[in-house]
Order: C-alpha cells, then structure tokens, then sequence
C-alpha cells in the first residue's frame, strides 16, 4: 500500500504493475483523485484490515480532517468517532465486507473542532480481481442534509400528484414539461397531451399575459406576491373564461455554478367564483349609489320631466351607450283599456354624437317609425321587460340591424323596460350597448327596472303638472 498525501488516497497495486511514481500509476492516481474531490456526496474507503484508503474534500467539509490528516489512519476511533463508540461504528461499517449489496447506517461522527455531526452512511464490499473482498468504500452525509433532499423530493412528488391545486413546470422555451392532474383538468385535456405544446394552443385569451409573467420570472425572479390572471380556455363544450390565482417560482439546477434557469413553476388555484361574486357585489354597490346619488340630484329639479332625464344620465355610467325615452300617444294606456297599434313619441334621448346629458325631445308630438314587432312596441304590448342582440354578423349587417330600429348606428343590444306608474303604462325605455359591450344579461334587468320605475314617476308627475290649470 502506498499513499498519495497529496490526493489523500492509496492504490493497492499487484506485483506486476508499475509503481505510483510511474506514469500510468501517477495518471491514474490523479484521476481517482479529481474523480473523488468532484463528487457532492462524502466518500471514504478502507481497506481489508480497516485503514483508511480514500478521503475527499467533501467528508474534509464535513468534519474538517484533511486528506493527509485522515488516509493512513486505523479506523476513526480517537479522531473521527468518540472512543466508546469506535468498536460499534467500525463494526457495523466493515460488516459491509461480507454481506451484499448495500447497507444503512445512522452514527455520529466528530469533527476536528471536537463538535458531532450525525451522519447517514451507504456501504458496501470493495472486491478484488479474484473476486474476494478487498475493502469496504463508504458514503456519508448529514442527516439534516439528507432529510431535506428527502423532504423536497417528497413534496415534489405530492405537489405533481395529490395537490388540490394546479401545478406546471414550464421549460424554459414557455411549454408544460410536467403537469399534475389538477392542473390539466383546469387546462381542459390530459396530463401527457399537454406537454411540450405552446399555451396558445391551450389558451384562447390571456395567453399573451401569462407568457409576459413566465418571461419576467425567468429574467428577474418570482414576484412578490400571486397575481390573479384571467385566461379563457379552449375545451371541446367551447371556451370557457376563468380567473386564476397565480404564483410562480424560477426553478435553477442545483448543481450547476452558475443559476442557470431551468424554467418556471406555476401554481395556480382557480378563483373564478369568488371573483365574480366579488364584481357583482361591487356591481351592485355601484348601481345602488348611482339610483341614490340621481334620486338626490333629481330632487332639485323644478320639472319632473328634466328630472327624468337625471335618471336617465346616472343610469347609463357604466351600464349602456345610449338610452331613450318613448312615451305612448296620448299620455298612458290602463290595462283595462282595448287598444288597437300601440303608437310612441320620443321624449328624451342621448345625443347621437359626442356623448353628453339627455336632451328632452317630441315637443312636435310625432311618433316614432318603429316597425311591427319592434323590440320597444313588444315591451308595452307585454308590459314586460325585452332583450334583443344583432348576434354574430358583419359590422355593415349590425349597422343595418340598428337603424332599421330607428336607433344610433353603433347599438348592437338592446335592453327595454315598460314606464308604468299608477297602474297604467306610460311608454318605454331603452338602453342600447355598442359592440365593445357584452349584451344584456338577466341581472341588467332588475337595474333596468328600478330605473324605469323612477322615470315613470317623473313623467307621471309632469303628465299631472301639465293637466293642472295654472
């Protein structure tokens, strides 16, 4: 045996190889030796009667003995291992020397400033070329170390399996690489399916938003906090729109020198649900201060029809484009009455053009051109409220649509609601949406509604004020 105190290891050599000084036994020698220092984990050898062969700079980090300090020694009782505990810990590592494969062993270890360090080992035979043992080589690292690795491979694999929320690994070129079962239910298909595709196939809005976010991650880090990113997505019922609550991590190799970006991990949790209940209760905290907010500004109005034109005006922030006022010939219609063509007069409406307050209209008296089943002449004749949308047609078909309706060129939807107050009806009104709206749904309805209400006083009271002698 001959030791190498500069690479901290020994060769056995056989009788016919040339010595270490040589230079196939000197590159050899070196090699072994960069082989060792190179590795992550700490590494030691003995021989067949229990001196220590091989030590690398790891197991040096670890306890702090040298290279030159350790290789050449008996065992580690006296420096490595407390003395009561030297016979055990030699025993159990040699017992590796005549049992197979592998063995496993917890015991602490000293350090050269008289410290313990409780330590994992791997162990096994080293066996010569006659095939009987010639040694024992061991693997040894922290426990804590080798619990946390353990730990995060564990939280790994729950995280791609078990989560209840959706989990990607994105590589680096912006495509899924791995994709727990959450995550690829909320992405509309199958775990394997969806790996190595470009979000947009996946994706049919907010694509561009989250490629933006796993672009910045990759550059400058992980945000400080989720963001909540609003994507449709593609699925064979169609798309459908969700929000999710996103937080990203950059992912780098922990082996390599340099943090060079693996790519990006993306949880994400669905809040859809919770965020629309959130828009629609700050929907209707808004719409509740708009009707309070006209009801007091409709006050100080000396004529109840420009106090129409107030409700007209808080009602269409943020709710319509346009809204008119049509009051039925004649003053009001009972529903007792036997009426032949239900006829309108324009009595107020938004300007055509640039936006601006409720002009009051129909001093002439004329009525309106609307067509047999228009959507306003409906609402009187059900004394209900009617929705009506152009659909999905060209732009010069949407234009036709409206001004065939005698309403402004752009309006694409429309929402009417019967003015009825004292039991009898007294016309209609109607909002129209443009095309940079979505069309009326069923909750506009009830604003609607309350809002026609307030209208319909106001012109009742102006229709009792006209009929008054001065």
């Amino acid at each position: 045996m001959s030791a190498s105190r500069r690479s901290g290891t020994t060769d056995e050599l056989g009788p016919d190889e040339p010595g270490p000084d040589g230079p196939e036994g000197s590159g050899g020698s070196d090699l072994l030796a960069a082989l060792l220092d190179g590795m992550d984990a700490a590494l030691c050898a003995f021989d067949a009667d229990g001196v220590l062969t091989h030590w690398n700079r790891e197991a040096e980090r670890i306890l702090g003995w040298t290279a030159e300090e350790a290789v050449g020694r008996h065992g580690f009782a006296g420096w490595a291992v407390r003395s009561a505990d030297a016979e055990e810990v030699e025993g159990r590592l040699m017992s590796a020397m005549h049992a197979p494969g592998r063995q496993v062993h917890e015991f602490a270890l000293l350090t050269k400033d008289g410290g313990r360090v409780l330590v994992r080992t791997q162990s096994a035979a080293v066996r010569g070329p006659d095939g009987k043992p010639a040694g024992v080589y061991c693997a040894f690292s922290e426990v804590h170390a080798q619990i946390d690795l353990e730990r995060s491979i564990a939280l790994s694999e729950a995280l791609f399996e078990d989560a209840s929320w959706g989990v990607v690994l994105v590589d680096a070129d912006l495509r899924p690489a791995v994709v727990n079962a959450h995550a690829a239910r909320a992405l509309g298909t199958g775990r394997t399916s969806l790996l190595g595709r470009p979000l947009g196939e996946l994706l049919a809005q907010g694509v561009e938003e989250l490629e933006s976010a796993l672009t910045h991650v990759l550059a400058e880090g992980a945000p400080p906090a989720p963001a909540e990113i609003w994507v449709s997505v593609r699925t064979p019922e169609g798309e459908k729109r969700r929000c999710w609550r996103s937080g990203f991590l950059r992912l780098a190799s922990p082996l390599a020198e340099e943090p060079v970006p693996l790519g990006v991990g993306w949880l994400f949790q669905d809040v859809t649900e919770a965020k629309q209940g959130e828009q629609e209760a700050a929907l209707l905290r808004f719409r509740g201060n708009q009707l309070h907010r006209a009801a007091r500004a409709a006050a100080e109005c000396e004529d109840p029809a420009e106090a129409a034109t107030v409700h007209l005006d808080f009602a269409l922030a943020g709710f319509a484009d346009h809204a008119l006022i049509d009051r039925v010939a004649g003053g009001a219609l009972s529903d007792a009455e036997s009426v032949g063509p239900v006829r309108l007069v324009r009595v107020a409406g938004t300007p055509s053009g640039a936006p601006g307050p409720s002009l009051l209209a129909g001093q002439a008296g004329l009525p309106t051109r609307y067509g047999e089943g228009h959507p306003a002449l409906q609402c009187v004749e059900r004394i209900g409220t009617v929705r009506a949308s152009v659909g999905s047609v060209s732009p010069e078909q949407a234009r036709a649509w409206a001004l065939a309706r005698q309403w402004p060129p752009d309006a694409v939807h429309a929402l009417c609601a019967v003015l009825r107050s004292r039991g009898r009806t007294l016309g209609v009104v109607t909002f129209l949406r443009g095309s940079g709206r979505s069309a009326f749904e069923r909750s506009d309805t009830v604003y609607a509604e309350d809002v026609a209400v307030r209208i319909a006083a106001a012109l009742d009271l102006a229709g009792l004020l006209g009929e008054r002698p001065d």
